[in-house]
Protein backbone atom coordinates (compact mmCIF):
# COMPACT_ATOMS: atom_id res chain seq x y z
CA UNK A 1 0.00 0.00 0.00
CA UNK A 2 3.06 2.33 0.62
CA UNK A 3 4.37 1.75 -2.64
CA UNK A 4 1.35 2.20 -4.61
CA UNK A 5 0.29 5.63 -2.38
CA UNK A 6 3.76 6.70 -3.20
CA UNK A 7 3.09 5.82 -6.83
CA UNK A 8 -0.38 7.72 -6.79
CA UNK A 9 1.45 10.33 -5.41
CA UNK A 10 3.97 10.85 -7.92
CA UNK A 11 1.64 10.75 -10.77
CA UNK A 12 -0.73 13.16 -9.09
CA UNK A 13 2.24 15.62 -8.91
CA UNK A 14 3.47 14.96 -12.70
CA UNK A 15 0.14 16.13 -13.84
CA UNK A 16 0.28 18.90 -11.51
CA UNK A 17 3.16 19.75 -12.56
CA UNK A 18 1.96 19.53 -16.36
CA UNK A 19 -1.40 21.75 -15.41
CA UNK A 20 1.11 24.01 -14.29
CA UNK A 21 3.82 24.24 -17.28
CA UNK A 22 0.95 24.76 -19.99
CA UNK A 23 0.34 28.51 -19.27
CA UNK A 24 3.73 29.06 -19.42
CA UNK A 25 4.39 27.32 -22.89
CA UNK A 26 1.66 29.45 -24.12
CA UNK A 27 2.77 32.34 -22.80
CA UNK A 28 6.12 31.55 -23.93
CA UNK A 29 4.90 31.06 -27.77
CA UNK A 30 3.25 33.74 -27.62
CA UNK A 31 6.51 36.25 -26.54
CA UNK A 32 7.97 34.44 -29.51
CA UNK A 33 5.11 35.56 -31.68
CA UNK A 34 5.37 38.93 -30.60
CA UNK A 35 9.25 39.29 -30.96
CA UNK A 36 8.77 37.88 -34.54
CA UNK A 37 6.25 40.46 -35.81
CA UNK A 38 7.28 42.58 -38.61
CA UNK A 39 7.25 46.44 -39.03
CA UNK A 40 5.80 48.92 -41.07
CA UNK A 41 6.76 52.62 -41.19
CA UNK A 42 3.30 54.52 -41.36
CA UNK A 43 4.92 57.44 -39.90
CA UNK A 44 7.15 57.51 -43.31
CA UNK A 45 3.80 57.38 -44.96
CA UNK A 46 2.31 59.08 -43.03
CA UNK A 47 4.65 62.24 -43.71
CA UNK A 48 5.07 61.78 -47.48
CA UNK A 49 1.01 62.30 -47.81
CA UNK A 50 1.32 65.13 -45.77
CA UNK A 51 3.97 66.70 -47.82
CA UNK A 52 2.14 65.66 -50.87
CA UNK A 53 -0.88 67.58 -50.04
CA UNK A 54 0.80 70.50 -48.90
CA UNK A 55 2.73 70.36 -51.93
CA UNK A 56 -1.02 70.59 -54.05
CA UNK A 57 -1.94 73.16 -52.08
CA UNK A 58 1.00 75.56 -52.72
CA UNK A 59 1.32 74.49 -56.11
CA UNK A 60 -2.34 75.63 -57.08
CA UNK A 61 -1.62 78.49 -55.24
CA UNK A 62 1.29 79.51 -57.11
CA UNK A 63 0.68 78.15 -60.29
CA UNK A 64 -3.19 79.07 -60.83
CA UNK A 65 -2.13 83.15 -62.22
CA UNK A 66 0.04 81.47 -64.65
CA UNK A 67 -2.18 78.47 -65.50
CA UNK A 68 -5.13 80.84 -66.43
CA UNK A 69 -2.66 82.98 -68.63
CA UNK A 70 -1.68 79.54 -70.64
CA UNK A 71 -4.89 77.94 -70.90
CA UNK A 72 -7.47 80.71 -71.24
CA UNK A 73 -9.00 80.59 -67.70
CA UNK A 74 -8.35 77.37 -66.56
CA UNK A 75 -6.76 77.92 -63.11
CA UNK A 76 -6.38 74.60 -62.04
CA UNK A 77 -4.43 73.06 -65.09
CA UNK A 78 -0.72 72.62 -63.12
CA UNK A 79 -3.01 71.53 -60.13
CA UNK A 80 -4.66 68.96 -61.88
CA UNK A 81 -2.13 66.82 -63.68
CA UNK A 82 0.64 67.29 -60.64
CA UNK A 83 -2.64 65.84 -58.49
CA UNK A 84 -3.30 62.85 -60.69
CA UNK A 85 0.49 62.07 -61.20
CA UNK A 86 0.74 62.29 -57.23
CA UNK A 87 -2.22 60.27 -56.58
CA UNK A 88 -0.87 57.31 -59.40
CA UNK A 89 2.70 57.71 -57.44
CA UNK A 90 1.01 56.85 -54.14
CA UNK A 91 -1.02 53.84 -55.19
CA UNK A 92 2.46 52.64 -57.50
CA UNK A 93 4.31 53.47 -53.91
CA UNK A 94 2.13 51.04 -51.63
CA UNK A 95 2.71 48.31 -54.28
CA UNK A 96 5.96 48.44 -54.68
CA UNK A 97 6.38 48.78 -50.88
CA UNK A 98 4.52 44.75 -50.94
CA UNK A 99 7.70 43.32 -52.89
CA UNK A 100 10.82 42.13 -51.35
CA UNK A 101 13.76 45.11 -52.02
CA UNK A 102 16.14 41.91 -52.26
CA UNK A 103 13.85 40.98 -55.69
CA UNK A 104 13.67 44.67 -56.40
CA UNK A 105 17.72 44.46 -56.73
CA UNK A 106 17.87 41.97 -58.89
CA UNK A 107 16.77 45.07 -61.51
CA UNK A 108 19.47 47.30 -60.42
CA UNK A 109 21.96 46.38 -62.89
CA UNK A 110 19.66 46.62 -65.80
CA UNK A 111 17.61 50.07 -63.99
CA UNK A 112 21.15 51.54 -63.96
CA UNK A 113 22.23 50.64 -67.90
CA UNK A 114 18.93 52.25 -69.11
CA UNK A 115 19.39 54.77 -67.06
CA UNK A 116 22.66 55.55 -68.41
CA UNK A 117 21.38 54.85 -72.05
CA UNK A 118 18.55 57.50 -71.68
CA UNK A 119 20.64 60.09 -70.70
CA UNK A 120 23.12 59.72 -73.69
CA UNK A 121 19.95 59.73 -76.06
CA UNK A 122 18.10 62.90 -74.11
CA UNK A 123 21.09 64.23 -76.26
CA UNK A 124 19.83 63.47 -79.31
CA UNK A 125 16.16 62.79 -79.21
CA UNK A 126 15.26 65.08 -76.65
CA UNK A 127 13.66 68.68 -76.54
CA UNK A 128 14.77 71.73 -75.63
CA UNK A 129 12.68 73.79 -73.23
CA UNK A 130 14.10 77.14 -71.67
CA UNK A 131 17.49 76.59 -72.93
CA UNK A 132 17.86 73.09 -72.09
CA UNK A 133 17.72 69.71 -73.50
CA UNK A 134 16.60 67.33 -70.81
CA UNK A 135 12.93 65.60 -71.75
CA UNK A 136 12.01 63.30 -74.03
CA UNK A 137 9.25 63.54 -75.23
CA UNK A 138 6.28 60.79 -75.87
CA UNK A 139 3.72 62.33 -77.31
CA UNK A 140 2.26 64.78 -74.99
CA UNK A 141 3.54 62.91 -71.99
CA UNK A 142 7.38 64.33 -70.84
CA UNK A 143 9.82 62.28 -69.30
CA UNK A 144 12.70 63.60 -67.32
CA UNK A 145 15.94 60.63 -67.17
CA UNK A 146 17.50 62.78 -64.76
CA UNK A 147 15.28 61.41 -62.26
CA UNK A 148 15.43 57.79 -63.26
CA UNK A 149 19.14 57.92 -62.69
CA UNK A 150 18.82 58.98 -59.20
CA UNK A 151 16.56 56.08 -58.85
CA UNK A 152 18.60 53.94 -60.44
CA UNK A 153 21.86 55.01 -58.72
CA UNK A 154 19.91 54.42 -55.43
CA UNK A 155 19.14 51.26 -55.83
CA UNK A 156 22.58 49.90 -58.06
CA UNK A 157 25.53 51.15 -55.65
CA UNK A 158 24.28 49.49 -52.39
CA UNK A 159 23.74 46.40 -54.79
CA UNK A 160 27.29 46.97 -55.54
CA UNK A 161 28.90 47.55 -52.42
CA UNK A 162 27.43 44.59 -51.01
CA UNK A 163 28.91 42.47 -53.92
CA UNK A 164 32.53 44.18 -53.18
CA UNK A 165 31.81 42.67 -49.02
CA UNK A 166 35.37 43.14 -47.45
CA UNK A 167 37.26 44.23 -50.73
CA UNK A 168 35.33 47.63 -49.58
CA UNK A 169 38.11 48.26 -46.84
CA UNK A 170 41.16 48.88 -49.66
CA UNK A 171 41.16 51.61 -51.86
CA UNK A 172 40.49 49.82 -55.06
CA UNK A 173 36.84 48.41 -54.49
CA UNK A 174 35.63 51.85 -54.00
CA UNK A 175 37.48 53.69 -56.53
CA UNK A 176 35.53 50.81 -58.99
CA UNK A 177 32.28 51.88 -57.18
CA UNK A 178 32.84 55.41 -57.34
CA UNK A 179 33.83 55.25 -60.48
CA UNK A 180 30.09 53.70 -61.74
CA UNK A 181 28.71 56.29 -59.72
CA UNK A 182 30.62 58.73 -61.89
CA UNK A 183 29.50 57.32 -65.49
CA UNK A 184 25.84 58.47 -65.12
CA UNK A 185 27.53 61.98 -63.25
CA UNK A 186 29.07 62.45 -66.29
CA UNK A 187 26.35 61.31 -68.91
CA UNK A 188 23.91 63.69 -67.23
CA UNK A 189 26.35 67.02 -67.55
CA UNK A 190 27.46 65.89 -71.03
CA UNK A 191 24.63 65.14 -72.16
CA UNK A 192 21.75 66.88 -70.47
CA UNK A 193 24.22 69.69 -69.54
CA UNK A 194 22.51 69.30 -66.05
CA UNK A 195 24.76 69.95 -63.74
CA UNK A 196 22.83 69.67 -60.60
CA UNK A 197 21.57 65.72 -61.34
CA UNK A 198 25.51 65.37 -62.25
CA UNK A 199 26.16 66.58 -58.46
CA UNK A 200 23.37 64.65 -56.48
CA UNK A 201 24.68 61.41 -58.19
CA UNK A 202 28.05 61.97 -57.56
CA UNK A 203 27.32 63.27 -53.75
CA UNK A 204 25.23 59.87 -53.16
CA UNK A 205 27.79 57.80 -54.53
CA UNK A 206 30.41 59.04 -52.14
CA UNK A 207 28.60 59.37 -49.18
CA UNK A 208 27.28 55.26 -49.69
CA UNK A 209 30.94 54.66 -49.72
CA UNK A 210 31.74 56.62 -46.88
CA UNK A 211 29.34 54.87 -44.96
CA UNK A 212 30.56 51.66 -46.03
CA UNK A 213 33.92 52.32 -45.46
CA UNK A 214 35.38 51.63 -42.07
CA UNK A 215 37.82 54.55 -42.38
CA UNK A 216 37.15 58.28 -41.90
CA UNK A 217 40.02 60.31 -42.30
CA UNK A 218 40.49 59.64 -46.19
CA UNK A 219 36.99 61.28 -46.60
CA UNK A 220 37.49 64.18 -44.37
CA UNK A 221 41.00 64.92 -46.27
CA UNK A 222 38.97 65.10 -49.85
CA UNK A 223 36.39 67.06 -48.83
CA UNK A 224 39.05 69.79 -47.07
CA UNK A 225 40.82 69.80 -50.56
CA UNK A 226 37.39 69.37 -52.60
CA UNK A 227 36.32 72.58 -50.28
CA UNK A 228 39.74 74.57 -50.93
CA UNK A 229 39.52 74.09 -55.30
CA UNK A 230 35.78 74.97 -55.22
CA UNK A 231 36.81 78.36 -53.72
CA UNK A 232 39.71 78.83 -56.17
CA UNK A 233 38.06 77.78 -59.12
CA UNK A 234 34.52 79.90 -58.35
CA UNK A 235 37.15 82.81 -57.42
CA UNK A 236 38.74 82.29 -61.26
CA UNK A 237 35.45 81.77 -62.83
CA UNK A 238 34.30 84.48 -61.63
CA UNK A 239 36.95 87.41 -62.58
CA UNK A 240 36.18 86.10 -66.28
CA UNK A 241 33.60 88.47 -67.08
CA UNK A 242 34.77 89.35 -70.18
CA UNK A 243 36.49 86.58 -71.56
CA UNK A 244 33.37 83.86 -71.97
CA UNK A 245 29.84 84.01 -72.17
CA UNK A 246 29.62 80.44 -70.45
CA UNK A 247 26.31 80.18 -68.80
CA UNK A 248 27.65 78.69 -65.67
CA UNK A 249 29.97 81.84 -65.35
CA UNK A 250 27.30 84.02 -65.79
CA UNK A 251 25.00 82.38 -62.71
CA UNK A 252 27.99 82.59 -60.25
CA UNK A 253 28.01 86.31 -61.45
CA UNK A 254 24.38 86.48 -60.48
CA UNK A 255 24.83 84.57 -57.16
CA UNK A 256 28.02 87.57 -56.56
CA UNK A 257 25.97 90.64 -57.82
CA UNK A 258 22.42 89.68 -58.58
CA UNK A 259 21.39 93.92 -58.91
CA UNK A 260 24.10 93.97 -61.72
CA UNK A 261 23.19 90.81 -63.29
CA UNK A 262 19.17 91.49 -63.47
CA UNK A 263 19.25 90.83 -67.20
CA UNK A 264 20.93 87.34 -66.91
CA UNK A 265 19.12 85.65 -64.23
CA UNK A 266 19.50 88.02 -60.88
CA UNK A 267 16.36 89.06 -61.80
CA UNK A 268 14.80 85.86 -60.72
CA UNK A 269 17.08 85.61 -57.71
CA UNK A 270 15.90 89.24 -56.33
CA UNK A 271 12.15 88.80 -56.77
CA UNK A 272 12.47 85.64 -54.69
CA UNK A 273 14.70 87.31 -51.91
CA UNK A 274 11.78 90.21 -52.33
CA UNK A 275 8.89 87.23 -51.56
CA UNK A 276 10.57 86.14 -48.66
CA UNK A 277 11.31 88.99 -46.89
CA UNK A 278 7.86 90.37 -47.48
CA UNK A 279 6.24 87.43 -45.97
CA UNK A 280 7.24 88.17 -42.42
CA UNK A 281 6.61 85.62 -39.43
CA UNK A 282 3.23 84.55 -40.49
CA UNK A 283 3.20 85.66 -44.06
CA UNK A 284 0.64 87.53 -46.46
CA UNK A 285 -2.02 84.47 -46.15
CA UNK A 286 -2.62 81.73 -48.44
CA UNK A 287 -3.29 82.77 -52.08
CA UNK A 288 -1.61 86.55 -51.42
CA UNK A 289 1.31 86.54 -53.29
CA UNK A 290 2.18 89.28 -54.82
CA UNK A 291 5.48 87.74 -56.71
CA UNK A 292 3.57 84.43 -58.17
CA UNK A 293 1.58 87.24 -60.36
CA UNK A 294 4.00 87.34 -63.25
CA UNK A 295 7.22 89.20 -61.37
CA UNK A 296 8.75 85.35 -60.18
CA UNK A 297 8.77 83.25 -63.32
CA UNK A 298 8.71 79.58 -63.07
CA UNK A 299 7.49 80.22 -59.23
CA UNK A 300 5.80 77.04 -59.07
CA UNK A 301 8.75 74.99 -59.95
CA UNK A 302 12.63 75.06 -57.81
CA UNK A 303 11.47 78.76 -56.95
CA UNK A 304 8.28 77.50 -54.78
CA UNK A 305 9.97 77.71 -51.53
CA UNK A 306 9.85 81.54 -51.95
CA UNK A 307 6.46 81.77 -52.36
CA UNK A 308 5.71 80.07 -49.48
CA UNK A 309 7.80 82.20 -47.51
CA UNK A 310 5.99 85.03 -48.56
CA UNK A 311 2.41 83.26 -48.24
CA UNK A 312 2.72 81.92 -44.89
CA UNK A 313 5.76 83.76 -43.35
CA UNK A 314 8.63 82.19 -41.47
CA UNK A 315 6.20 79.43 -39.45
CA UNK A 316 4.88 78.33 -42.17
CA UNK A 317 8.74 77.84 -44.00
CA UNK A 318 9.97 76.23 -40.41
CA UNK A 319 6.54 73.55 -40.19
CA UNK A 320 7.72 72.83 -43.92
CA UNK A 321 11.74 71.98 -43.05
CA UNK A 322 10.18 70.19 -40.06
CA UNK A 323 8.57 67.73 -42.06
CA UNK A 324 11.35 67.21 -44.26
CA UNK A 325 13.63 66.06 -40.62
CA UNK A 326 10.82 64.73 -39.55
CA UNK A 327 11.34 62.56 -42.92
CA UNK A 328 14.63 62.13 -42.86
CA UNK A 329 14.41 60.64 -39.20
CA UNK A 330 12.27 57.92 -39.90
CA UNK A 331 14.40 57.15 -42.94
CA UNK A 332 17.11 57.31 -41.00
CA UNK A 333 15.33 55.14 -38.67
CA UNK A 334 14.79 52.63 -41.43
CA UNK A 335 18.31 52.76 -42.18
CA UNK A 336 19.63 52.18 -38.42
CA UNK A 337 17.57 49.23 -38.10
CA UNK A 338 17.52 47.90 -41.34
CA UNK A 339 18.17 43.47 -41.50
CA UNK A 340 20.99 43.46 -43.71
CA UNK A 341 23.84 45.80 -44.93
CA UNK A 342 21.85 46.08 -48.45
CA UNK A 343 18.62 47.64 -46.91
CA UNK A 344 20.62 50.08 -44.73
CA UNK A 345 22.26 51.42 -47.75
CA UNK A 346 19.55 52.02 -49.84
CA UNK A 347 17.36 53.60 -47.09
CA UNK A 348 20.68 55.78 -46.60
CA UNK A 349 20.90 56.50 -50.56
CA UNK A 350 16.99 57.77 -50.44
CA UNK A 351 17.80 60.07 -47.27
CA UNK A 352 21.10 61.18 -48.42
CA UNK A 353 19.24 62.17 -52.07
CA UNK A 354 16.27 64.14 -49.83
CA UNK A 355 18.69 66.03 -47.56
CA UNK A 356 20.96 67.12 -50.43
CA UNK A 357 18.02 68.15 -52.67
CA UNK A 358 16.50 70.08 -49.87
CA UNK A 359 18.96 72.12 -48.65
CA UNK A 360 20.57 72.79 -52.41
CA UNK A 361 16.99 73.87 -53.28
CA UNK A 362 16.66 76.47 -50.32
CA UNK A 363 20.30 77.36 -50.34
CA UNK A 364 19.47 78.60 -53.89
CA UNK A 365 16.39 80.20 -52.90
CA UNK A 366 17.89 82.17 -50.77
CA UNK A 367 20.52 83.00 -52.55
CA UNK A 368 23.60 81.03 -50.57
CA UNK A 369 24.98 79.06 -53.57
CA UNK A 370 24.59 80.14 -57.17
CA UNK A 371 20.87 78.86 -59.52
CA UNK A 372 20.92 75.02 -60.04
CA UNK A 373 17.42 74.59 -61.09
CA UNK A 374 17.06 71.92 -58.31
CA UNK A 375 13.14 71.37 -57.50
CA UNK A 376 12.12 71.16 -53.67
CA UNK A 377 11.11 67.38 -53.39
CA UNK A 378 7.10 66.37 -52.77
CA UNK A 379 6.87 70.26 -53.13
CA UNK A 380 7.41 71.48 -57.02
CA UNK A 381 6.19 71.33 -60.18
CA UNK A 382 6.96 67.97 -61.77
CA UNK A 383 5.65 64.95 -62.66
CA UNK A 384 8.61 62.75 -63.17
CA UNK A 385 10.16 63.94 -60.09
CA UNK A 386 7.31 63.11 -58.02
CA UNK A 387 6.88 59.57 -59.62
CA UNK A 388 10.48 58.57 -58.82
CA UNK A 389 10.38 60.05 -55.40
CA UNK A 390 7.18 57.97 -54.64
CA UNK A 391 10.01 54.95 -56.03
CA UNK A 392 11.98 55.61 -53.66
CA UNK A 393 9.83 55.84 -50.98
CA UNK A 394 8.42 52.18 -51.77
CA UNK A 395 12.10 50.98 -51.60
CA UNK A 396 12.24 52.55 -48.15
CA UNK A 397 9.00 50.61 -47.29
CA UNK A 398 10.02 47.79 -47.98
CA UNK A 399 13.37 47.65 -46.02
CA UNK A 400 10.98 48.57 -43.18
CA UNK A 401 8.81 45.78 -44.01
CA UNK A 402 11.98 43.60 -42.89
CA UNK A 403 12.26 45.07 -39.83
CA UNK A 404 11.31 42.96 -36.46
CA UNK A 405 9.51 44.41 -34.28
CA UNK A 406 10.22 43.82 -30.57
CA UNK A 407 8.02 44.07 -27.64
Amino acid sequence: MAVKSGKLRSVSRKKQSGAKRRPARKHTLSRAFLAERDYFDYNLLATVILLTCFGLVMLYSTSAYESMLETGGDDMSYFRRQAIVSAGAMVLALVGSQFDYHFLARFSAPLYWVSVALLIATRFIGREVNGARRWIYFGPVSFQSAELAKLAIILFIPVLIVKMGKQMRGIKAPAIVFGFGMIPSFCAYVFTQNLSTALIIAGITAVLIFIAHPKTLPFVAAVGVGTVLVTILVAVLAGMQDETGSFRIQRIQVWLDPESYASLGGYQVMQALYAIGSGGFFGKGLGKSAQKLGSLPEAQNDMIFSIICEELGVFGAALLILLFVFLLYRLFFIAQNAPDLLGALIASGIFIHIAIQVVLNIAVVINLIPTTGITLPFVSYGGTSILFLMGEIALALSVSRQIKFKS
